[in-house]
């Protein structure tokens, strides 16, 4: 039986996922997966290695197409044939290498590849930038979210972790105040940077915007997010309230002692295999 989103929610608005099928010789990574992400709520993605949570973020990103099922956002069904397929509808991802220019400024990496090009025609016809628009732009977006570093000028080589961090998740909602999904955006920082990660993360919520996280950690799963999405072996197993659970029923669903769902399969369902050498 597909696991589909609440009947309740208002398709016309944000991200839903339908029947979401993805093999890789014959072995499910996904397997009728549905469910929905709602503007200003952020949703948890957790589930053991191999659960299939890096399948389909990549399936959502555009970086990896889906074999069945549909994602549609506002209402209507999505084709995301790439990356930027995904951008011009609003979704942006953050991955766990952050993809960040080490010795460029805070204001060029939130600009990569998206330069603001000068209005004076004979220049912009020879490529100049309008360095001036893109510092400005970026002070504003640091400021709105509360984004410390200590200019945009800085170089990103010289922030810590944290402070990179928020920098890349700034990025992707400079470019998109809509869905931004975040691969364990708090692996290998401190307390002090983690605290600064996960406090951005509810602003954007605060924002509208529908956030989706990758995580391992069930704290941070109670501390900021309000619905939670638990993967075993491709299937959704839960999609459930963080209200409604805590820590100990979170885990019995990773380790499949609980599921909300059928799990019936078949000889090809079993763990996501390494693909690229990933497996999560």
């Amino acid at each position: 039986m597909t696991t589909t989103a609440d009947s309740t929610t208002d398709s016309a608005t944000g991200l839903r996922v339908e029947g979401l099928y993805k093999s890789y010789a014959g072995v499910h990574a996904l397997a009728d997966v549905g469910f929905a992400l709602q503007p200003g709520q952020v949703t948890a993605l957790v589930g053991d290695n191999g659960a299939g949570k890096s399948t389909l973020v990549k399936c959502l990103s555009g970086l990896v197409q889906p074999d069945e099922g549909q994602i549609i956002v506002d209402g209507r069904p999505a084709a995301m044939h790439s990356p930027r397929d995904a951008a011009a509808l609003g979704i942006e991802t953050v991955h766990q290498d952050l993809a960040l220019v080490q010795h460029s400024t805070v204001a060029q990496n939130l600009y990569l590849n998206r330069e603001i090009r000068t209005k004076i025609p004979v220049l912009r016809q020879l490529g100049w930038l309008d360095h001036r628009a893109m510092q400005r732009r970026t002070e504003e977006i640091l400021r709105e979210l509360g984004i410390r570093v200590p200019s945009a000028k800085a170089r990103v080589r010289d922030l810590s972790g944290g402070q990179r961090q928020c920098i890349a998740i700034g990025r992707a909602v400079g470019w998109s105040q809509r869905i931004v999904l975040l691969d364990e955006p708090t692996a290998a920082l401190g307390v002090a940077q983690t605290a600064l990660v996960l406090e951005l993360v509810r602003k954007l919520a605060d924002r509208g915007v529908a956030v989706l996280v990758i995580t391992h950690n069930m704290e941070h799963v109670m501390q900021v997010c309000d619905q939670v999405l638990v993967l075993r072996l491709g299937r959704l197993v839960a999609d459930r309230a963080v209200s409604e659970l805590d820590s100990t029923a979170l885990v019995e669903y990773i380790t499949g002692l609980r599921s909300d769902f059928a799990t019936t399969t078949n000889g090809g369902d079993r763990a996501e295999p390494a693909v690229g050498g990933e497996r999560a």
